[in-house]
């Protein structure tokens, strides 16, 4: 899977699509801290454990850099920013029930407001795995050279091994 890059420079309208969201019951906010079990939770049921390990670094930063999507106060998705490395976005996920409703595209354009707000003009989505789904949604681009490795070949360098 590839890294793509997202320009901060001209994203998509957001509030549109928050209001529909609304409209459904759904609404999307920065977890508090007192979310951290139940997004933990949330991850590791619908999705991996590594995954809920990545996002947990988003509750050290304050902000905190990720969006919870919720329905009747359970959480129905999340998209993280910050956490992988810098300037990336991800990781991110929607329970399979509430895909096909524009829930995973909101936490997405959060997030990128989110790294725009911090001030960077690209952003890295980082091993995307629909590919044609961010390029359509904001206009992202695979990466050339990258050939799907992304940061990964970095735990082999030895400048990056414990000793």
């Amino acid at each position: 899977m590839p890294d793509m890059l997202v320009s901060l420079v001209h994203l998509p309208p957001i509030e549109p699509l928050l209001e529909k969201l609304r409209c459904e019951g759904i609404f999307i906010r920065r977890p508090n801290p007192w979310d951290a079990t139940a997004l933990r939770e949330f991850i590791e049921k619908h999705f991996s454990r590594g995954w809920a390990d990545e996002t947990s670094i988003a509750f050290s930063h304050q902000p905190i850099t990720a969006f919870i999507a919720t329905h009747d106060e359970d959480i129905i998705g999340f998209g993280a920013y910050e956490c992988t490395r810098r300037n990336f976005f991800g990781p991110t996920g929607v329970a399979e029930e509430w895909r096909g409703r524009g829930v995973g595209k909101a936490l997405l354009l959060a997030c990128l407001y989110g790294l725009q707000d911090m001030g960077y003009v690209y952003a890295i989505i980082g091993a995307a795995g629909p590919v044609e789904y961010y390029q359509k949604a904001v206009g992202a681009i695979v990466i050339p050279l990258d050939e799907g490795r992304g940061i990964y070949p970095l735990k082999e360098d030895p400048r990056f091994l414990s000793k």
